[in-house]
């Protein structure tokens, strides 16, 4: 039996789980975005709660990786691209919960940031979508998470630029070490969409 037969008729509940993640991933990242554009408890709130519950479905996911000794992608791929999905949110999350702490304000760079990162979350979760059923258009869904990656790390590159280009007084100093962060953060979580992507693209060729 060959890897697309294996693939096309095997029950997969790995599949349905990594589905999952990407929709509770999309839900996070679409509230990161709410909350950039009106910084409030009730945004950052649906933010943790997503990473909670994506957490809580990539558990069930690797317990029964532990159990299942057939799977119809390979189990480094299942594992591989539950934990790039995973650190998404992990990063939206670690977003929220820093600008909270350190009572940072959203920016126009952390909105389009977070805007962008919304665009590939949406492309990732499609891909999963019809990975099944269409792995050459999930293919072209991964490649454009891709892409949209690229325009994460150009804002960045502009945004850091920026916030080293203003007055050298003390206060300025502590923004720019807190947006810094978080930018990072931003970048950290496209860099790992990209990942998810990448394993996408490696499971289409393995099954076409």
């Amino acid at each position: 039996m060959g890897l697309r037969t294996l693939f096309r008729r095997h029950p997969d509940k790995f599949l349905q789980s990594l589905i999952q993640q990407t929709e509770i991933t999309l839900r996070g990242m679409n509230a990161l975005e709410a909350y950039m554009k009106k910084r409030s408890a009730k945004h950052a709130a649906a933010v943790r709660q997503a990473e909670k519950d994506a957490d809580e479905v990539r558990r069930i996911l690797i317990d029964d990786l532990n159990r299942t000794f057939v799977t119809p992608m390979d189990r480094e791929d299942i594992f591989a691209l539950s934990r790039a999905i995973d650190d998404i949110m992990d990063y939206a999350y670690a977003t929220v919960d820093e600008m909270e702490v350190l009572d940072v304000e959203p920016n126009d760079y952390l909105r389009k940031l977070v805007a962008v990162l919304q665009d590939a979350a949406e492309e990732i979760h499609q891909a999963m979508l019809i990975l099944k059923t269409d792995p050459h258009a999930a293919s072209k869904h991964a490649t454009k998470a891709k892409a949209l990656e690229n325009q994460v790390e150009s804002i960045y590159r502009e945004a850091v630029s920026e916030l080293f280009s203003g007055p050298d007084d003390i206060h300025r100093i502590m923004e720019m070490l807190k947006l810094r962060e978080i930018y990072r953060h931003l970048s950290n979580c496209a860099d790992r969409g990209d990942e998810a992507a990448n394993v996408i693209n490696d499971v289409v060729m393995k099954i076409s």
